[in-house]
């Protein structure tokens, strides 16, 4: 008793002393502002229960507080013991079967319990169950009651990011911002859905990689298949003084191949290896997506929210990797014998080491975090510079209206009457440009061109627009490109609208381009006895760059010959 003589009663929801206390239809008294938050999350329901007996009442109560009293409050029901609440068991198995339990079908989120095909029928049945939530998952009901309240979790506390009952909203999470487990798992929904896709794009990134890098590795045998038989065929029409050096180059040979195809099979394994782990994350996901549990669904996002990373580096084979170079110095041996043999047979041993089979790029959202430095030296020489050599054609879809191809699509010549081409997506309509059909990534790239009237040439990604007269179009002067623009008066280069002036360029009607794809930059030379650099581009390439020119007058693919000599 207190001083003034009444008695200090509990409220069983904030465990206080009541304050403003009011008793409800079936006896049982609360803090007025206790059981109005704990009614409030009932209104969906439109039925309204004793926190403590569990009456239900229909409508809600009206609540007028107690007058004050005196002596023992009337006798009540103790609390119900939870402990042995058959919904505790992580059992699958009906809490309603006598003797031997069947196995459960459904489970009630109302009823905290799981139900055989016979029991659950009453659900289906009768209008007394229409409110309450079945669902197919069976086995964690335990994990969707409150452990401090044993109350069912039917409620989301975005404040704490934590699964909450109707009590905790009454003391522990009072204030706080409260959703319904329905309203949260649709904004959480949305992220995974974003995240299964992002998964989903990667698996089919992933397999096309896997199918080139197959393709590829076909090449690379056939390449070296062709090799040996063309060797075969001079050496044997060769002395048998010259045999041991036969027998040096098929060495060679298979010794360059059985490595490359070791790598190729380790690579191969660990992208088959990612691919699977992928679709491992895919199928939880779809699985947690179709999950009619909210709870179970809220309690497994964190864990399966956050996007894969990656475990393979992406791996490119080089175009240019190939045994042509043996085939060749096969037969100047043929000419030279003994001696020219010694020499060119070092040399082989030292080209074809340097030359790179594959490259492994780091993956970061499918981008280059930084370039990629080649274990090459960087060329210095035009004969170093003519190792990267590469076969360029122009493409005639993407050919302005105004241009015309001739020398199997290494010349091109603006005309001022109108070609009638077929109308392409890929066909510039605003500027008199075109890019050539290649795609260059992952390696060293080189060619050269001679050109008439002002012109530009560059690099683009395949992405650049084609339409319209605007800067998203116009080589040079959109983030997709890199160009130099050239004419009698001198050179500019241009990338992302920014230009820069360079005056002490020398001349050149012969311009050649130096493509490091791995290394990140782009340099252009003038070509005479001797190369020059005009300006080089440093970036960092995401997607697979082509040969683009703008032209005034006329531009030629040059045919570069590996032994220096120059020619068209």
């Amino acid at each position: 008793m207190t001083e003034s003589g009444y008695m200090d009663f509990i409220c069983p929801l904030c465990a206080d002393t009541q304050r403003d206390p009011v008793t409800i239809p079936c006896g049982d008294t609360f803090c007025l502002e206790c059981i109005k938050i704990y009614w409030d999350h009932s209104d969906h329901l439109g039925v309204y229960s004793c926190p403590q007996c569990q009456s239900t009442f229909t409508p809600r109560p009206v609540l007028r507080r107690n007058a004050p009293h005196m002596g023992n409050p009337e006798p009540r029901p103790p609390p119900r013991d939870l402990s042995p609440f058959p919904y505790f068991k992580r059992d699958a198995l009906c809490d309603f079967c006598t003797g031997r339990r069947n196995k459960a079908v459904k489970s009630c989120l109302m009823c905290l319990a799981y139900y055989c095909e016979t029991h659950i029928k009453p659900h289906y049945e009768s209008a007394t169950f229409k409110r309450h939530k079945l669902v197919d998952e069976t086995g964690h009901l335990d994990r969707k009651i409150c452990p401090q309240h044993e109350k069912g979790l039917e409620l989301f506390c975005r404040s704490d990011q934590m699964c909450i009952c109707v009590l905790c909203t009454v003391r522990e999470h009072r204030s706080h911002n409260i959703v319904s487990a329905d309203d949260e798992r649709t904004e959480k929904q949305k992220v995974l859905v974003a995240t299964q896709t992002e998964v989903q794009h990667i698996i089919q990134d992933r397999m096309k990689e896997l199918q080139e890098l197959r393709h590829n590795i076909d090449v690379l045998k056939g390449n070296a298949q062709r090799s040996q038989a063309d060797s075969d065929k001079i050496f044997h029409e060769m002395l048998q003084a010259v045999e041991r050096w036969h027998a040096e180059i098929t060495q060679l040979i298979q010794a360059n191949l059985q490595a490359s195809m070791a790598q190729a099979e380790g690579y191969i394994e660990r992208l088959e290896q990612e691919i699977i782990e992928l679709q491992r994350r895919d199928a939880e996901l779809r699985q947690i997506l179709d999950t009619e549990d909210n709870i179970h669904f809220l309690q497994n996002f964190p864990s399966l929210s956050v996007p894969p990373e990656p475990m393979v580096p992406k791996v490119l084979i080089n175009p240019e990797f190939s045994f042509s170079e043996i085939t060749k110095s096969v037969s100047d041996m043929k000419e030279h014998l003994d001696e020219i043999c010694k020499k060119e047979l070092g040399s082989i041993s030292k080209r074809v080491s340097d030359t790179t089979v594959y490259v492994l790029i780091p993956r970061s959202g499918g981008r280059l975090n930084a370039p990629m430095k080649s274990d090459s030296p960087e060329p210095k020489s035009r004969l170093d510079f003519l190792r990267y050599s590469c076969k360029l054609t122009f493409d005639l879809n993407t050919a302005y209206k105004e241009l015309v191809l001739s020398d199997g699509n290494r010349r091109v010549v603006r005309r001022r009457t109108t070609q009638f081409y077929a109308d392409n997506p890929e066909r510039f309509d605003g500027f008199c440009q075109i890019l050539c059909k290649e795609p260059l990534s992952g390696m060293r790239h080189y060619w050269e061109v001679e050109w008439s009237g002002e012109f530009s040439i560059g690099v683009a990604y395949k992405s650049i627009s084609r339409k319209g007269k605007n800067s998203n179009s116009l080589l040079g002067y959109n983030d997709k490109s890199w160009s130099l623009l050239c004419s009698d008066s001198g050179f500019s280069a241009w990338h992302n609208k920014m230009d820069k002036d360079l005056p002490g360029a020398p001349r050149a009607s012969r311009i050649g381009v130096y493509l490091d794809y791995a290394g990140g930059s782009v340099s252009f030379y003038t070509v005479s006895e001797t190369m020059e650099l005009i300006h080089k581009f440093q970036a960092k390439f995401s997607d697979p760059l082509f040969a683009g020119f703008g032209v005034g007058s006329s531009v030629t693919l040059c045919v570069l010959d590996k032994n220096n000599r120059m020619y068209h």
